[in-house]
């Protein structure tokens, strides 16, 4: 007999496959089985579209009745722009029904659970939860504080630097090491740089894979310095979205939207107010972001504690120069007791390339 870990990761695996195209909706499979036979797959591809446990009911018709539905996420119980899946169940007259998480908002947690139990179906909650929550970091903090999820992420050498004294950074990394960052641009609704760098380098901020997804391009300017001449403004490639505070100019605002380039007035004074930024990126339905700023803006997003995770791509090179940028600026930490710690951390090979993956202890 396979066991219950066995085809809930098959609906794992299957719903990691759409990563980047359902947000703000989150990441589920569903996988049905028959007297120990898949009949049904399915996973949600897109938001508005039909979720996973239609997808896998459709594929098993008659089969579905009598078998067990082994689902990542607790099955919706209310109606949107599709029909409650918990009630589907019902009607197909499935056995048994094994869920990974329970839905993160509290709000309606347990109530899909409770109309499968209440029609006698078996529930059982649980299984793969530890997996099937990390591939949905993203959709858990965005539904319960409808703010994004903040990923931090930077190239770095040996010795921290992001670039030489002379600001040459090309290039830092392997290519394997740039694919995967495209792989993460395009998993991400929204990618953020401060005005420096557009200045400096002149950014597409683009993903450069097959099918990829462009993610909004976000600018910190808090005087709209930005030229108008920049890719960022220039290409229509991805729309861009620039944040100012209260110091912007007028004039420079009304010639960006007059080149379809949402602006946005923050409450910060002569700064970029960051909460505000997070906060109007989640009302337009932007789920996750990607910081790929310079030191001072990633020092800015970590003193107030507004990274969720870090990803560093690590060359084994030792650029060195005391006026070299590094990856964190700012004014830093007066005690080494007070620095950043991070958790459930993970350390890859990208070609010469290490990647860490980490997650803050604030």
């Amino acid at each position: 007999m396979i066991g219950h870990e066995f085809y809930m990761n098959v609906a794992i695996q299957n719903a990691m496959a759409t990563k980047g195209q359902t947000d703000p909706n989150p990441l589920v499979g569903a996988v049905i089985v028959n007297e120990n036979r898949i009949v049904g797959i399915g996973t949600h591809l897109k938001a508005g579209e039909p979720h996973a446990e239609i997808h896998a009911l459709k594929m098993a018709g008659e089969y579905a009745k009598g078998s067990t539905v082994y689902v990542t996420l607790e099955p919706c119980s209310h109606y949107g722009r599709t029909g409650p899946c918990a009630e589907a169940l019902v009607k197909a007259g499935v056995k048994r029904v094994v869920v990974a998480t329970l839905d993160p908002n509290p709000l309606v947690a347990g109530r899909g659970i409770k109309i499968l139990e209440d029609s006698g179906i078996e529930v059982l909650v649980g299984v793969c939860e530890k997996e099937s929550r990390q591939m949905n970091e993203v959709f858990n903090k965005y539904i319960v504080t409808k703010k994004p999820f903040v990923i931090l992420k930077s190239a770095i050498t040996l010795d921290g630097k992001i670039a030489t004294a002379t600001s040459h950074s090309k290039w830092i990394t392997s290519e394997e090491a740039r694919k995967d960052v495209h792989q993460l641009r395009h998993e991400t609704g929204a990618i953020l740089v401060g005005v420096n760098t557009v200045i400096k380098d002149n950014p597409e901020l683009t993903t450069r894979i097959e099918g990829g997804r462009h993610p909004v391009r976000v600018i910190l300017d808090s005087q709209l310095r930005i030229p108008l001449e920049s890719k960022v403004i220039a290409d229509s490639l991805a729309p861009t979205w620039i944040f100012t505070s209260q110091q912007y100019l007028e004039t420079k605002k009304q010639q960006l939207e007059q080149q379809n380039i949402k602006v946005f007035v923050t409450s910060g004074t002569d700064r970029v107010n960051l909460e505000d930024v997070l906060f109007t990126l989640g009302e337009h339905s932007i789920s996750s972001l990607l910081i790929e700023g310079g030191g001072e803006v990633t020092a800015s997003f970590i003193e107030q504690k507004l990274i969720d995770k870090l990803v560093l791509y690590i060359a084994p090179k030792i650029a060195g120069g005391r006026q070299a940028p590094t990856f964190v600026e700012g004014i830093g930490v007066e005690k080494m007791s007070d620095a950043l710690e991070f958790s459930n951390i993970e350390f890859n090979q990208l070609g010469k390339d290490y990647k860490f993956v980490g997650y803050p202890n604030y």
